[in-house]
C-alpha cells in the first residue's frame, strides 16, 4: 500500500496522538498545521517519542498553493483532516470565521485532492452533529441538528463530503463523529493543553487539582440523570487515535485496485461513531479524577448554559463491526493519564 498520510493540524491534541498511532502502525506521517490553537512543541515531543523526526509544514488549509506543494512533492495516500477551530463559544460570537475556517478549508483542501487525485479522506466530525439527542444511545442514523455555529460548520462538512460522493463516486470519505476526548498519551509528554481557560471539562477539572484554578463550576444539577449533572460518553485520546488508524486500514483493504489494476472500489460517504458506548457523568468524573490523582477537586454549582443537553453517549456499534474497533480504557485510565500529563507539564507546551 502507499502509507504516506497528510495529517492537516496534526500538532493539535488529538491530531498528534493519532501520529503516534499511526507510525506505530507502519504509517509515513506528515504534518500541515498553521499553530493558530496548537503548539510545535507537540510534534518535536511526537518525533522523539517515535525516535524519527516527523515532517511538518506550517501552513492553513485555506492556502491553496501552498497545499499544491506540498501533495506535488508527496504520494498521499490519504488525508487524515483535524484542522478547524473548535470552541464553541467563540463561534457563536465569531460565525463566520468557523464556517471561513471549517468549512472554506475543507474545501480547499478537497479540490487540492482532487486535483492530485488522493481520494480517501478521514475527516474529524463531532457528535455535536447530533444536537440534542431524541433516542440514547446514539446511532449514525440519528437525526442531525446543531445548536451552534461549530457544531454546524462540521455538519456543513458532512453535507459537502456527502454531496461531493454523489457527484464523483471515486471519493471514499470517512466522517468519524467523537464524542468526548479526553486523556493523554500515557508517557505524559503530549496531552491537551487548551489556550488560556479550558472550554472543556477534564483539562478545566486537572487546573483545578494542579491549583491553577480556584474550583469547578458544575452547569447544572438538576438534569434527568443519575446525580442531576450532565452525562457524556468519555473517550480516551490513544482509544480516538487508534479508531483513525482502523479507518485508513479499512480504506485500504477497500479501495485496493483490482487484481488486473484497472477496477478500484470506493466506499462512498461513511459515518462513523467513536465513543465507548458508555454515559459518566460530571460528578461522576470529578470523583474518579480525586481518587486518581489524590487531590481534592473543590466545586459549585451553577446555572445550566443555552444549549447543554442531559445526556449523550455512542452506539459504537459500527466501528466495531466495520472498522474492527472499540474503546479499551476506562474512565480511571483517562483520569491518571491526564493527571500524569498536568502535574508533569503544570504549564503545557509553555516551557518557560
Amino acid at each position: 500500500m502507499k502509507n504516506k498520510i497528510l495529517v492537516t493540524g496534526g500538532a493539535g491534541y488529538i491530531g498528534s496522538h493519532t501520529c503516534i498511532a499511526l507510525h506505530e502502525a507502519g504509517y509515513e506521517v506528515v504534518v500541515y498545521d498553521n499553530l493558530s490553537n496548537s503548539s510545535r512543541e507537540a510534534i518535536n515531543r511526537v518525533s522523539t517519542l517515535i525516535g524519527q523526526t516527523i515532517e511538518f509544514i506550517e501552513g492553513d488549509v485555506r492556502d491553496a498553493e501552498l497545499l499544491r506543494k506540498v501533495f506535488a512533492s508527496h504520494e498521499f495516500f490519504g488525508v487524515i483532516h483535524f484542522a478547524g477551530l473548535k470552541a464553541v463559544g467563540e463561534s457563536v460570537a465569531k460565525p463566520l470565521l468557523y464556517y471561513n475556517n471549517n468549512a472554506g478549508g475543507t474545501i480547499t483542501l478537497l479540490e487540492v485532492m482532487a486535483e492530485y487525485s488522493v481520494k480517501n479522506l478521514v475527516f474529524s466530525s463531532s457528535a455535536t452533529v447530533y444536537g440534542d439527542p431524541e433516542i440514547l444511545p446514539i446511532d449514525e442514523k440519528s437525526k442531525r441538528a446543531c445548536t451552534n455555529p461549530y457544531g454546524q460548520s462540521k455538519l456543513t462538512v458532512e453535507h459537502i463530503l456527502e454531496d461531493l460522493t454523489v457527484s464523483d463516486d471515486s471519493w471514499s470519505l470517512i466522517a468519524l463523529r467523537y464524542f468526548n476526548p479526553v486523556g493523554a498519551h500515557p508517557s505524559g509528554q503530549i496531552g491537551e493543553d487548551p489556550n488560556d481557560i479550558p472550554n472543556n471539562l477534564m483539562p478545566y477539572i486537572s487546573q483545578v487539582a494542579i491549583g491553577k484554578l480556584n474550583k469547578l463550576s458544575i452547569f447544572g444539577n438538576d438534569y434527568p440523570t443519575i446525580d442531576g449533572t450532565g452525562v457524556r460518553d468519555f473517550i480516551h485520546v490513544t482509544d480516538l487515535a487508534q479508531g483513525h488508524v482502523a479507518a485508513l486500514n479499512y480504506l485500504d483493504k477497500q479501495t485496493r485496485p483490482s487484481e488486473d489494476g484497472t477496477a478500484q472500489n470506493s466506499v462512498g460517504f461513511l459515518p462513523i461513531n467513536l465513543g465507548t458506548g458508555k454515559g459518566t457523568s460530571v460528578l461522576e468524573l470529578v470523583s474518579v479524577f480525586s481518587e486518581v490523582s489524590g487531590q481534592t477537586i473543590p466545586y459549585q454549582f451553577t446555572d445550566r448554559r443555552v444549549g447543554d443537553i442531559a445526556s449523550c453517549y455512542a452506539s459504537a456499534d459500527k466501528a466495531k463491526n466495520l472498522l474492527e474497533w472499540q474503546a479499551e480504557l476506562s474512565i480511571a485510565d483517562m483520569c491518571r493519564d491526564t493527571w500524569h500529563w498536568q502535574s508533569m507539564n503544570p504549564n503545557g507546551y509553555n516551557l518557560s
